[in-house]
Order: C-alpha cells, then structure tokens, then sequence
C-alpha cells in the first residue's frame, strides 16, 4: 500500500483553472470527493469534460490552482503512489501489441507489483473475477483485436477493478454498450462506491448521472460550472442551458428523467 494520507479526502481541486487551445473549462474550480461519493460530469461535446478529468487524473497539468490526490499535489506522487489510489478509463484504449483478454486484465496489478515481480496466481484470480464481473468469462485466451467495441470497453472496466483503486476516474465508461451492460456497468460501480470507493464519471444521460450518482458538475463550456447535490443541480431549466435545448423533467417511482421539450 501506498503511504499517502487516507484522512484526507480522496479528490480535491483547489483554485483549478483548466484551459485547452485557449479555451477554458474551468476557472477556479474548488471541490472535495470523500470515499464512497459518486461524481457526474456533464456538459455538451466540446466543452472539455475530457480534458477537466484527464487533469483531475493527473495526466495534464492545470493552467492554474492544483490537484490533490488523497491529500498530496500529483507533482509530489510518483505515478506507481498515483496508481495505487486512482484508476482511470479513458474514452479509447490503444491496443499497439496482440495480447489475450486475460492479459490486458492483469496490466490493472501492475502498480501492485515490484520492478522484477511476476503476476502470482492471485494476481490472475482477481483478473479472472473482474471478467467475470463484467461479463467476459471464458474470454480469457481471445484475442483483444478480436472484441467487439463493447467487449472491449468492458474489458477496460474489467482491468480498471483488477487494479482495485479507491479512487475510479471514467471518461464516457458507457460508450459502445447497449443498455444492458450500461445498466449493469453503472450497478457494478454502485458497488464499488458501496464498498468504499469513490467514482468520477464522463456521462451524457442527466437521468442516468441523476440515478447512479451523489453529485454532479456541469461545464457549460465557458469556464463557468456548476455543482452540487444532483437533486438539486439537476433541473430541466439547468439542463435545458446546459444543452442549449429545452428539456422537460419526467418522475417515475421516485426516479427522475429528462427528455426533450
């Protein structure tokens, strides 16, 4: 295990200015994920959803203010201490080398392992569960070249729970799936929040980010956000200026939903 504070609070922004191609995302973003909350994204393509996690990640550096992860700047973590806390999915994975399904599931312990240690046995046997989770047993000696986009998508999920962060970061993690293993992908990471993991999304459905998730930020795409409780962030007047749509809001059992005007 790595030594970084546990007290602390998993994710924190402070001051975050994140800018791309001169176009800013945030300005002064403040925020605090404790374990166990699960955080929406939002906004319409192009207002830099990605970049805003990517940096949240630790992968770009902010134009401003910092990032802390577990309590500490990423400058001042190695990528193995980052590895240990935070897991991350992004929209696409390269697949440069032939590799089998079980082996890519095994790259999620690498951060667990010395510089010359092997995967053990119990290495594979969390990889193995992890397919299973997602639905790829008996997917272990395919290809990866040979999955469908789904297939492959939740094989990056999978490797993503072999690494058993406590900290998920997913860019669009329901993209190519159809609404079965979209509903279950978010159940399973339901779970994870349960068991005390905290979960950052890239999602497109408020309904969706209103059911499976705590809170929400919206990025309008001009620098400016908004965040807060989804139940209270999450309003057809919001939305429909967020989407640049008019949006009505539907309730069913306790369970809200919007659709077009």
């Amino acid at each position: 295990m790595s030594a970084i504070a546990s007290a602390a609070p998993l994710l924190e922004t402070r001051g975050l200015t994140v800018t791309v191609g001169g176009h800013t995302v945030t300005a002064g973003l403040d925020l605090t994920l404790s374990p166990g909350e699960r955080l929406a994204i939002l906004g319409r393509n192009g207002a830099g959803k990605s970049t805003l996690l990517a940096t949240l990640a630790g992968l770009r550096a902010p134009s401003a203010g910092e990032v802390r992860l577990a309590g500490r700047p990423y400058p001042d973590l190695s990528a193995r201490d980052a590895a240990l806390v935070r897991g991350w999915l992004a929209q696409t994975a390269p697949d440069p080398f032939a590799t089998t399904v079980l082996e890519t599931a095994l790259a999620g312990r690498h951060p667990h392992l010395g510089r010359w240690e092997w995967e053990s046995a119990e290495d594979a046997r969390l990889a193995r569960a992890a397919l299973a989770q997602v639905g790829l047993a008996g997917f272990e000696a395919r290809q990866v070249a040979t999955l469908s986009g789904g297939e492959r998508q939740r094989l990056g999920l999978a490797t993503l729970l072999t690494q058993a962060p406590s900290l998920y970061l997913l860019d669009e993690p329901l993209a190519h799936l159809d609404l079965n293993h979209q509903i279950a992908s978010l159940e399973l990471l339901a779970r994870q929040a349960e068991a005390g993991a905290a979960t950052v999304l890239v999602l497109h459905d408020p309904g969706l980010a209103a059911r499976y998730c705590d809170r929400v930020v919206l990025v309008f795409g001009d620098g400016t956000v908004a965040q807060g409780p989804c139940d209270q962030v999450l309003t057809a007047r919001t939305l429909s200026c967020l989407y640049g749509y008019p949006l009505k809001e539907l309730a069913d059992g306790g369970r809200r939903w919007f659709v077009p005007a």
